[in-house]
């Protein structure tokens, strides 16, 4: 019986990393005034017909904290990597020169920082969400191994232990979002 809580636990703790990392990547697309390459990564080109993500394409570089720099890798397809720049609603112009794009990055106004906060948050409660589902199904599976003959000090013990794996995930998910917060914030 120890080894099926010790399973149910791993199952736990791995699929809670899964929504971490998950929260990680949605947060990496929140801009948060500074230039960064992997604000395009969400960005998809028309590649000879087929969709396919700007960084199979191209090369993405900062210059500096307000400007990106694309450089494709067949000169031929910057037009299309500017098309696919813009349709992305980033809300991002590039200018094509011949050689690369070069893509200025607006500063953000207090208003885009306040909705880009409300963004952040909302990808954090999506996050918990799936924490929480994760704590359901792994109460659901102790409840089953209850009905199995798992005895009740066992039972109590195992529901508790998810509720302390569950806190922590989702204390990590409130620092990973304070952090992004104060990052965009931050003039």
């Amino acid at each position: 019986m120890t080894e099926d809580l010790q399973l149910i636990y791993d199952e736990l703790k791995s699929s809670n990393a899964k929504s971490i990392v998950h929260l990680e990547n949605e947060l990496l697309k929140i801009r948060a005034g500074k230039a960064t390459p992997s604000m395009l990564h969400s960005v998809m080109v028309d590649y000879y017909g087929s969709p396919t993500p700007i960084q199979q394409v191209a090369n993405i570089n900062s210059m500096d904290a307000r400007t990106l720099t694309v450089q494709a890798w067949e000169k031929n397809m910057l037009q299309e990597i500017a098309k696919g720049i813009i349709n992305s609603n980033l809300g991002l112009n590039p200018q094509n020169n011949g050689e690369q794009l070069i893509i200025q990055i607006p500063p953000l106004t207090e208003e885009r920082r306040r909705d880009l906060v409300k963004k952040a948050r909302a990808e954090s409660e999506h996050a918990k969400v799936g924490i929480r589902n994760n704590r359901k199904d792994g109460i659901d599976m102790v409840k089953d191994l209850k009905a199995e003959g798992l005895s009740e000090d066992m039972t109590k013990d195992a529901e508790n232990e998810i509720q302390n794996i569950t806190n922590s995930f989702i204390k990590k998910v409130d620092d990973l979002v304070d952090a992004k917060e104060k990052d965009i914030m931050t003039i």
